[in-house]
């Protein structure tokens, strides 16, 4: 595989994860509004989105340090996107 395909590659994995991890985030304090024990809900999705974020870092970044950059600008790309899309709401 080519470098840029590469690179490419990286940025659309780590956008994924970023959707997967901030999208859990956003769903995790939507339902720990009604959670009889939100704490516990808090630190359990915590726990499992950060296991899903550094298992795929790690993967992505395949002891290249420019596919790890990579995936961290599509991380930050997507959490740009979502803020936008889901960010404050007027009720």
């Amino acid at each position: 595989m080519s470098d840029a395909v590469g690179l490419v590659a990286a940025l659309a994995a780590g956008a994924a994860l970023g959707v997967a991890f901030f999208g859990g985030l956003w769903l995790t304090v939507r339902k720990a509004r009604q959670s009889r024990r939100p704490a516990l809900l808090l630190a359990g999705s915590f726990v499992l989105r950060m296991a899903l974020l550094l298992g795929g870092l790690y993967l992505i970044g395949a002891h290249d340090w420019r596919r790890l950059l990579a995936a961290a600008a599509g991380i930050t790309l997507a959490r740009t996107i979502l803020v936008r899309r889901l960010g404050p709401q007027t009720h």
